[in-house]
């Protein structure tokens, strides 16, 4: 009985390092995302062969991202990169695909927080000193200078 009991532990223990494997964003299809041809395919042919892109640039004329992400991570560590896939879609003003550039996990960056506070330069403040401040600093409303419901200086 007790190296039975010894035995389900131990598979209980090894299921515990076994690695969780997660997969994040497009869905990439090599043949789809190789159809797409700078000069001969614009914006309407690339939403209808790669569909709705992960997210795209607020910059320049656009630029769309298709994102896809591969991740491996064991029991409660957080998941790490294992392979990644940025495919980068220019548009001219035409609106015609002019380039496509990949690339892959090289350009992941772990970045690790700083405490549990974001530091800041100036003076420390106290709990009370944030509560209670601002008062008598900034004048009330309907009295003379403060803005009153309006928002215009009682006007």
């Amino acid at each position: 009985m007790r190296p039975l009991i010894f035995l389900a532990l131990a598979g209980v223990l090894a299921a515990g390092c076994a690695p969780l494997r997660s997969h994040q964003g497009y869905i990439v299809d090599a043949d789809l995302v190789n159809a797409i041809q700078p000069g001969v395919d614009n914006r309407q042919s690339v939403l209808a062969t790669l569909g709705t892109p992960s997210f795209a640039s607020q910059f320049n004329q656009g630029d769309w991202y298709y994102i896809a992400r591969d991740s491996r991570n064991y029991a409660f560590n957080a998941p790490r990169p294992r392979d990644q896939l940025t495919l980068q879609i220019s548009f001219d003003q035409a609106g015609n695909v002019s380039a496509i550039r990949k690339s892959g996990v090289e350009q992941v960056v772990s970045v690790k927080p700083y405490g549990k506070t974001t530091p800041t330069l100036g003076r420390e403040r106290g709990f009370f000193q944030d509560l209670f401040g601002n008062i008598g600093a900034v004048g009330a409303a309907g009295a003379p200078g403060g803005a009153g419901p309006t928002g215009r200086n009682g006007q």
